[in-house]
């Protein structure tokens, strides 16, 4: 028989291997996880927020048993009434997956990049239900991949055929797999557009209600937690500061620094909709003259040549199948990621792409900058065609243009200091000697904020938070002064209060080095508060172009009528009136 509480967290603490403390003050324990104590009854679902570093993964990987070797753990974790700090290896193996799931931030962490999807789904079937035969372990795989959107066609592949929103949705399926009784999803819907994510947070919470499962929601997203959530923790250094209903917490918070969340979430999904540029202007600053209406907008558009112009560009994957399936088919799959794309950007402005995971958006961008060749079309940027640069030609010009990519550690080397790593680009094109080059990442620094910068230049890329690692892959991107910048997810892995500060800071950089921005995300409110046009992509195509203003205020296409009536609002809930709570 189920006891009435599935989960039981009793006073626990966790601390790192004393090696990890050094630089943090000493031989002084400092606990990552601070006497948390939380109960999950069956069925019930808890959202856990709070700042990056709070300790929201380390507490859910301290009840999988996922900490570090001679990592510190004091307190009691308790489901179904046993111990799980003292399961033996057989009996955690069962209960890692059959008892509980976990579904990570990133998905590589979950996926080998040398097995194709459809054996990482075998695997994970034959390891725990060894009965099943391949037909049936498929059957199922397949039925639970087409519950987050994955058709049976891409069995084959490997996870870096999958845009970053696929490899999650083939991750939470994996979770999903063998019916646990309780899932611990840390972050899941990052890189998912808000349709998906709306698709996926609807089944798991589908099958809470009918399967009596429980789900610990780590995010950084309050509106989505307040959206799917009977409870929410709000953790902060360590400890849990505030618990309670989601409703009463979201409308009358408690505590200072769940206030202080609240008011960062709710100045990015600003109401006012009579400004296109509203982050580089603070309220304080906002006037008639300053604000830029869709008029002037479209004026300026219209007596401009484009920094960028897209006509007909193209790029094909044709999917590799065996001698009979493509004598069934006639002829080999392609997959058309990008598909006749006819674009312009203008210098000074900040274009938003959206879309769902996979539509294309981040194949456009690398496209563009050419680190994928287009099957056809043409890419011009300042006045010339980029498809018939040689190799060298296209290097200089890529001096022009650079990326923010959604990870920082895609651009950051862990062997080399933050320092090295934004001079390299310097160094690179040969624009400054060792010494000169130095001094220029020194005043970067300080212009994004990572001060003392002399600190910040010695230290490598895992001494830092991610907020002050996207502050060094913003850093890496402008030393050279590009003119255009594609930001590719640039704040969609960081919390509310340091996602506003980036957006701000990103914001207060294109004013003053002059910077044209193409800026990509899921995240429609980022999108409307950040972006003076919005393009809108589905399944590889531009499906509708226009001023943020008119995209969100009168959408003509029913896919971005779709992706707006699926976007979770913190106003849109019982929070919008804890704006007087907290004087927002």
């Amino acid at each position: 028989m189920m006891s009435e509480v599935l989960l039981q967290v009793e006073q626990l603490s966790v601390a790192f291997p004393r090696s990890r403390q050094a630089d943090r003050g000493g031989n002084e324990t400092v606990w990552a996880v601070d006497q948390v104590s939380f109960s999950l009854q069956p069925g019930e679902r808890l959202g856990l927020v709070g700042e990056s570093g709070c300790g929201k993964s380390t507490l859910g990987r301290a009840m999988m048993r996922l900490l570090p070797a001679n990592s510190q753990v004091e307190g009691r974790i308790l489901f179904d009434g046993r111990s799980v700090l003292d399961l033996h290896p057989p009996a955690l193996r069962r209960f890692r997956g059959e008892d509980v799931a976990l579904i990570f931030q990133d998905p590589m962490t979950r996926l080998d990049p040398l097995m194709t999807i459809g054996d990482h789904c075998l695997e994970t079937l034959q390891a725990h239900q060894p009965w099943l035969s391949r037909a049936q372990a498929k059957e199922l795989a397949i039925a639970t991949l087409a519950a987050v959107h994955i058709p049976a066609n891409r069995w084959s592949q490997y996870p870096h055929e999958f845009s970053g929103g696929m490899r999650q949705r083939v991750a939470i399926a994996l979770a999903l797999l063998l019916n646990p009784r309780m899932i611990i999803a840390d972050e899941p819907t990052t890189s998912l557009d808000v349709t998906v994510s709306a698709q996926i947070l609807r089944e798991l919470t589908r099958l809470c209600a009918e399967r009596q499962m429980a789900l610990l929601l780590i995010s950084h997203d309050l509106a989505l937690v307040g959206e799917y959530c009977d409870r929410i923790a709000v953790m902060y250094n360590g400890k849990f500061v505030e618990t309670g209903a989601a409703a009463s917490v979201l409308s009358h918070p408690q505590h200072e620094y769940t206030r202080s969340l609240l008011q960062a979430a709710l100045h990015v999904q600003v109401e006012d909709s009579s400004l296109v540029f509203r982050p580089s202007l603070s309220e304080e600053r906002i006037s008639d003259e300053q604000s830029l209406t869709v008029q002037n907008l479209k004026s300026k558009i219209q007596n401009s040549e484009p920094l960028l112009k897209l006509q007909n560009l193209k790029k094909h994957y044709v999917l590799e199948q065996n001698l009979i399936s493509r004598l069934l088919a006639g002829s080999s799959q392609a997959i058309k990621a990008v598909d006749s794309i006819n674009l312009d950007i203008y210098p000074g402005e900040t274009l938003g792409l959206v879309g769902e995971s996979g539509c294309g958006k981040s194949t456009l961008s690398r496209t563009i900058l050419h680190l994928v060749q287009p099957t056809s079309g043409r890419v011009e940027f300042l006045g010339r065609n980029l498809t018939e640069l040689s190799r060298r030609s296209l290097r200089q010009q890529r001096r022009q243009m650079q990326m923010i990519f959604q990870d920082p550690h895609a651009c950051l080397n862990p062997m080399m200091t933050v320092g090295d790593s934004i001079a390299d680009p310097l160094l690179i094109h040969k624009l400054a000697t060792p010494a000169e080059a130095k001094k220029q990442v020194l005043a970067m620094l300080e212009r994004v904020r990572l001060t003392p910068a002399a600190t910040y230049y010695s230290r490598y890329p895992s001494e830092l938070s991610g907020g002050q690692q996207q502050r060094v892959a913003i850093a890496r991107a402008l030393i050279t002064h590009p003119q255009l910048v594609i930001c590719d997810e640039p704040v969609s892995m960081l919390d509310a209060t340091v996602q506003a500060q980036v957006l701000d800071l990103m914001a207060e950089l294109k004013q003053e080095f002059n910077l044209t921005y193409l800026f990509i995300t899921h995240d429609l409110w980022v999108a409307r508060y950040f972006c003076d046009r919005i393009a809108v992509m589905q399944s590889g195509q531009i499906v509708e172009l226009g001023p943020t203003q008119d995209i969100f205020s009168h959408p003509q296409h029913p896919y971005t009528q779709t992706l707006l009536q699926a976007a979770p609002l913190l106003a849109k809930s019982s929070v919008g009136t804890a704006g007087d709570d907290y004087g927002s």
